[in-house]
This record gives C-alpha cells, sequence and structure tokens, in this order.
C-alpha cells in the first residue's frame, strides 16, 4: 500500500469505526506486508531528570506547578545511564529512550553530559533515542554527531485538541522541533495519548498530520493516558482496551512503514489486550517497571508473554544502520549558546490553573 495517500478526516474516522474484524484483517495485512509479524522491539525508558518541569501538560505528574507525589531530581551521571541501560540490554532491550523533564534543549554543561550519555550508549550498539523538549536544528546536529538514532518530540493529540491540554507552548513549535531533527540524520519518533476527552475526530486528525509528514516517523508511539493524583486528568475514565486496538490498527494503516510502539497504559491491559494489538501492528513495546514516573509491566512478565505468543525480540538496528560516535574533540558542531524563541500561547486551560492553585 502506498504511504503517500492524503486521507480525510472522514476517511480516518470511517476507518477507526469499521467492524473489529474487518478492521483487524485490514491492519493485519498492511502490518505483513512491511514487518515481520513476529518480531516485536523491546525498549527501555530511563528519566534521567525527573520532575520540575515548566510546562502544563494537563497529564504530566513531572509538572513542577502540580502538586503530585514526583520530586525534582538532579540530571543523572553517565555512569548510572550506563549501569540502567546494561541491565535493560541484558533483560532483551535493544532501544534505550533517555527522557529529561524539560521545555526545551539549553547549551550547557547538562546538554554536555547527556551528549556523553548517548555517545557511551551507542558504544554499547543499542539504539538510543532521546526526548529532552523542543531543540534547534544545531542542537539536533550535535546530538547527530553524538549517534543518537532517534528523537521524540509526540504530537500529544490534534492541533485543535491541544489547546485543551497545554497553554505553556505551541503545536507549531512542536513541529518546527521535528523539521530541525530531519535535517539530520536522526530519525523521527512521535506519537500522541488517548483517554484525555479528545473525540474521536481529535484522534483521527492527529495520525493524519503524523501520516502527513514527509518522511513519516519512523516510530509512532500510541500511549493510553495514565491518570495520575495532582494532575488535572487525575479522574479521567481509562480507555477501553478496544479504543487502543482500533487506535493501533488505524495508525499501522495510516503509517505502514512505521514502528507503531505500545507505550503508556499496558498494565491496564491483559495479555489477550496485548496480543490483539500486536496483531493490529503494533511492534514495540517499552519494558521495565516505570515509563518515567508511571507503572509499567515488568520485564519478565513481557518476556513471558513473549513466549507465550511466539514472539522474537528485535535486534538492534534492523530497520537502519547503527550511527557513527565521532568524539567531542572531533566534533564540527559546537555549542552556540542559542536562545531560541519558543513561543508562549495567550490562551488560558482553566482546569490546568484550577489544579495549580489547588492545595496538596
Amino acid at each position: 500500500m502506498s504511504t503517500e495517500k492524503n486521507w480525510t478526516q472522514a476517511e480516518v474516522v470511517a476507518l477507526y469505526n469499521k467492524p473489529i474484524m474487518e478492521l483487524l484483517y485490514e491492519a493485519a495485512t498492511v502490518h505483513r506486508t512491511y514487518h515481520d509479524p513476529n518480531k516485536v522491539q523491546v525498549s527501555t525508558l530511563i528519566s534521567i531528570k525527573t520532575g520540575g518541569c515548566p510546562e502544563d501538560c494537563a497529564y504530566c505528574p513531572q509538572a513542577a506547578r502540580y502538586h503530585t507525589d514526583v520530586k525534582a531530581e538532579r540530571l543523572m551521571s553517565v555512569e548510572q545511564v550506563k549501569a540502567q541501560a546494561l541491565a535493560a540490554k541484558a533483560g532483551g532491550s535493544s532501544r534505550i529512550c533517555m527522557g529529561a523533564a524539560w521545555r526545551n534543549v539549553k547549551d550547557g554543561p547538562e546538554f554536555d553530559q547527556v551528549l556523553d550519555m548517548v555517545r557511551t550508549l551507542n558504544r554499547l550498539d543499542m539504539e538510543v533515542c532521546c526526548t529532552l523538549g523542543m531543540l534547534t536544528e544545531n542542537q539536533a546536529l550535535r546530538l547527530s554527531e553524538a549517534g543518537l538514532y532517534a528523537y521524540n518530540h509526540n504530537l500529544d493529540s490534534s492541533a485543535e485538541y491541544y489547546e485543551e491540554i497545554i497553554s505553556t507552548r505551541s503545536y507549531d513549535d512542536r513541529l518546527q522541533t521535528i523539521e530541525n531533527v530531519r535535517k539530520t540524520n536522526i530519525t523521527v519518533c512521535s506519537g500522541g495519548i488517548i483517554g484525555m476527552g479528545e473525540s474521536i475526530a481529535n484522534r483521527a486528525d492527529m495520525l493524519i498530520t503524523l501520516a502527513s509528514l514527509i518522511p513519516q516517523p519512523e516510530s509512532v508511539p500510541i500511549n493510553a493516558l495514565v491518570p495520575v493524583a495532582g494532575t488535572p486528568m487525575e479522574e479521567m475514565e481509562t480507555v477501553s482496551i478496544w479504543e487502543m486496538v482500533r487506535m493501533v490498527a488505524t495508525a499501522r494503516i495510516l503509517l505502514p512503514q512505521t514502528q507503531v510502539r505500545l507505550s503508556a497504559g499496558r498494565t491496564n491491559m491483559s495479555r489477550e489486550g496485548q496480543a490483539l494489538c500486536f496483531f493490529a501492528g503494533a511492534n514495540s513495546i517499552f519494558a521495565g517497571d516505570k515509563l518515567l514516573t508511571t507503572p509499567n509491566p515488568a520485564i519478565n512478565e513481557d518476556m513471558e508473554l513473549f513466549k507465550t505468543l511466539g514472539l522474537i525480540p528485535q535486534q538492534p538496528f534492523e530497520k537502519k544502520s547503527q550511527p557513527k560516535t565521532i568524539a567531542m574533540e572531533d566534533s564540527q558542531y559546537q555549542a552556540l549558546g542559542e536562545k531560541p524563541q519558543w513561543s508562549r500561547p495567550d490562551h488560558k486551560i482553566q482546569r490546568n490553573l484550577d489544579k495549580q492553585h489547588q492545595e496538596k
């Protein structure tokens, strides 16, 4: 199937709402055309800088303005990150994603430390992904030199519904960051979250935006909201497994060659539900007992499920060759001390303000 189709919202909503057996059959057919249906990548997410984020994302317990149990911590050391990566590799992970609760990357010692982490982990022969917030083209080039395989920057939702969940940065800034990454050899990882009160049309619009990117993202995480006490979305109902299956299947059809990642919310899914997601086109999971700050199935549970289903962990660099690591002293790109004017939208989100001012 061509990846060039210009989808309309009505077409994607109709696809999403197809009788489930028809939708599963169509998605599985696309999946088998472009991927080995018995291979699933196991990835591990390491929170290298937890908490204290200045943003107001309504779903996130790491936002400093909300009263959650997440405490702000310092940036981890290179040695700490390497130790966790080695443990993850021993457990079957082929990809490490390092997440920092930053609004955007800032040139300086902390970013230099992250670059050192990237160099260190790439030399372990693992795919290295980072999610550090917004970044400039020069910062993306420096990450590329260090050997970064992928950069994650989620759209979260559609452009329309985005304004209902975040007011501290714009949708366009997210797209600009993805564009900056595309100017390097780093692959793009970008997806979203369902279960935040959005409509099916909003979900369709998000997938259309991702499918319209040229080229399409190599990786698209599909997250189910994990409501966390203290956040504005703490009382949201958990999405059903059928919503996740439909979202995964629709994503697979719109993004045929992309790795669709079954991400946050798996603790609420049965083994049978996860199996349906794999059949529908999900070919990556995050393993380990936490995804940043929310619960996640343990690696041994996942390996048992893989054995039951006859799934094989995907090896690193099967989709794209391993990037070279250029030593810092040989770098072509240096810190520019940039101070980009990332936007701060004027609109307010009342539930976010109410939760910010609520006493714990």
